[in-house]
């Protein structure tokens, strides 16, 4: 999952990432020797990895948990289209956009150009044919964006409103964690006695060795998921409310910090919030991960109320599917809901 990770930060080539693979010890299973760019390449081409397989042409979705979202396999693909109609050249500007917008037309990737007088356009690569959509400038994008990060602002008031929900909603989220890890428990337990039966069972005869080694090692691998999925319920009760409040303030400063960040930081922000924009005909499409979708829904709500003339200062009907979505986020999450959740520890942008 780093890997693609990696990628999708428009920093690092291939070879960028071959490198920091051998550096961190990734190695052929078999013969222990350092794997080359082209495992590289393999990997992030590699369908299993988004939780699909490829069988006689066609694609079918597999029984396996994903490691990767498809929106960001997807987005790979994208970068790695446009890279290789550029004949794989490191990239030498660091484009706020680079990464981020399919073309509406074809779904390639859109890219960075600097062009005469140093004014940046975009374009598609037009990796799989000549393409109608025209170059667009760099403004003309941060000004779509811009305007998709306004819809997240909201006052104080709304603030502290949801702070003190997420409180109050944190008992309730500490119990379903509690009941969470009974219930691991009790199936950490149950292993162990399957575990001990069949020890019994080996030694009076009843079933051989392989069998034995072969359930036991079924059953301790169970275990070991019992015990990693009790410190994910731990730790995410002891940060509900502080990864909370993170995401909330992110969102209310969304559009300030996407004013005055660099172009690199400014991709880096959009990266966490985005998970799906296009570019067709003068028009971006953009599809704001979760919860942040729910918060613009709840600031168009907002927004209707007041034109509506409604003065009622009921925020609960608005804001509380964001508390109880978030609450499921941190309880039962998805690989996705896990990535927000851990990249917000570690996001941190300058005032």
């Amino acid at each position: 999952m780093k890997l693609f990770e990696c990628y999708t930060s428009g920093r690092m080539t291939l070879r960028d990432l071959a490198k920091k693979a051998r550096e961190a010890g990734f190695n052929y299973c078999k013969s222990g020797k350092p794997i080359p760019t082209s495992t590289i390449h393999k990997i992030l081409r590699n369908r299993l990895y988004m939780g699909e397989f490829d069988w006689n042409g066609l694609s079918y979705q597999g029984s396996h948990p994903p490691l990767v979202s498809r929106d960001m396999w997807g987005r790979v693909q994208n970068m790695m289209d446009g890279r290789n109609a550029s004949k794989h050249r490191r990239v030498k500007h660091n484009f706020a956009f680079s990464g981020l917008i399919a073309c509406g037309h074809c779904g390639c990737s859109m890219v960075g150009e600097i062009k005469k007088q140093g004014y940046i356009y975009y374009h598609c690569t037009g990796y799989k044919g000549k393409c109608d959509e025209p170059y667009v400038r760099e403004e003309v994008l941060e000004e779509k964006f811009s305007a998709l990060l306004g819809r997240l602002t909201f006052d104080n008031e709304i603030l502290d409103w949801v702070r003190d929900a997420l409180h109050d909603s944190h008992a309730d989220e500490r119990r379903e964690h509690e009941a969470a890890i009974k219930r691991l428990r009790s199936e950490y337990d149950r292993h162990q006695n399957r575990i001990h039966a069949a020890y019994v069972d080996k030694l009076d005869g009843t079933i051989d060795v392989a069998f034995f080694e072969k359930r036991s090692e079924e059953w301790r691998a169970e275990q070991g998921r019992c015990l990693r999925d009790i410190e994910r319920h731990q730790g995410a009760d002891q940060s509900y409310l502080e990864d909370g409040v993170r995401l909330i303030e992110l969102a209310q400063n969304a559009y300030r910090l996407c004013e005055k960040q660099d172009s690199r930081e400014k991709r880096r922000l959009l990266n966490f919030l985005v998970s799906n924009s296009s570019w067709r005909d003068g028009e971006l499409t953009v599809q704001l991960r979760q919860p942040f979708d729910l918060i613009a829904e709840a600031m168009a709500i907002e927004a209707k109320r007041k034109v509506a003339g409604d003065a009622s200062n009921d925020l609960s009907v608005i804001w509380l599917p964001f508390v109880d979505t978030y609450r499921t986020m941190c309880i039962e999450p998805s690989a996705e809901s896990r990535r927000i959740l851990e990249d917000i520890r570690e996001m941190r942008f300058a005032a």
